[in-house]
């Protein structure tokens, strides 16, 4: 990989003090974990940037109802010194799919192969509950089921308020993996296989949303530099499993972890670096449409409180950014 940026630009961009971060963001993380391996590296920033003071993180909310992604989360939230972070899950069905690295990270790590966790709505309900107003930042690297049913939810013993009212209060704002910008016919977490799902959540959140599309992680390549690990690391494990197994990668394998593109690690990277005028420019605002097959339109608004990502900066460069953070160096 190229050129790196200046140390003092890393030494400052590494404690958040670029234009658009937060001030230590409080994450949950929604992720579908166990498919793409960018949901393994992502949680994997997000672990190393709270051990280094950079982001609390409240919680992983798992979509994912694969057999083994669920023990892998909570393995990974104690490999990493945090089994303190709160899991939830999407209630579903279990199933298993060979090619998908949760079991790798699990066997990996010697850890149960299976785990519990409360609902994602209940959890998400509870921790927004207990937040202070507009002091949330909610990362979905995945589909939107688990977000629609907090839009849904109704009162209970967490809250008198409704999940749009608790989004409204209590949610700073969403940054969401997906879609292709400004436009695209069809993208994985926009669809999800669950017909509708994102284009009713866009059309109920009223909290700002910046989008980290397509195309942004598919021009930032990492993952070969954990080939330098130890076989029994999850990024090692994890990676190389979907190197070797993931149906779009298998056909390219040499018995050495491949490149992969770097979906979940850049909306991470905004979420608690903020990077606009280095690694990135956001959008004028606007709404997204989206469509129930997957798809999205852009439409300018200067009222409207989306906005998206437009990669400005050399992709190598972020990718070696994103690939400090996840080994946490």
């Amino acid at each position: 990989m190229r050129s790196h940026l200046p140390l003092l630009l890393l030494l400052l961009f590494a404690h958040g003090a670029c234009l658009g971060a937060d001030t230590t963001p409080r994450v949950i993380f929604d992720t579908d974990f166990g498919g793409d391996a960018d949901d393994l590296g992502a949680l994997a920033m997000l672990h190393n940037m709270m051990t280094a003071g950079e982001c609390e993180l409240l919680a992983v909310m798992n979509w994912n109802t694969e057999r083994y992604a669920l023990p892998a989360i909570v393995a990974l939230n104690r490999f990493y010194g945090h089994p303190d972070v709160a899991v939830g899950t999407r209630r579903g069905e279990p199933w298993q799919a060979d090619w998908q690295y949760s079991k790798a990270v699990v066997d990996a790590l010697n850890a149960p192969a299976t785990a519990t966790a409360p609902g994602a709505t209940g959890l998400y309900r509870e921790l927004l509950a207990a937040a202070d107003p507009g002091s949330v930042t909610v990362v979905t690297v995945g589909p939107l089921a688990n977000i629609l049913d907090l839009l849904e939810s109704g009162p209970d013993r967490h809250s008198p308020m409704s999940g749009r009212q608790l989004v409204r209060e209590k949610v700073r704002k969403f940054v969401i993996m997906g879609g292709n910008f400004p436009a695209g016919e069809h993208e994985w977490n926009f669809d999800g296989d669950m017909p509708g799902v994102t284009r009713d959540v866009l059309a109920s959140i009223d909290v700002p949303v910046i989008f980290s599309g397509y195309e942004i992680g598919d021009a930032i390549r990492t993952g070969t530099s954990f080939n330098d690990l130890d076989d029994s690391h999850p990024l090692h494990a994890g990676f190389l499993h979907f190197s070797k197994h993931a149906p779009w990668m298998k056909d390219r394998f040499d018995g050495r972890i491949l490149d992969n593109a770097s979906f979940d690690q850049s909306a991470v990277l905004f979420a608690v670096r903020g990077g606009v005028g280095l690694w990135w420019e956001l959008s004028a605002p606007g709404r997204v449409i989206a469509d129930a097959q997957g798809g999205n339109d852009w439409q300018p608004d200067p009222d409207g409180k989306h906005r998206y990502l437009v990669l400005s900066g050399d992709p190598d460069d972020v990718a070696a950014v994103i690939q400090a953070a996840m080994l946490g160096r």
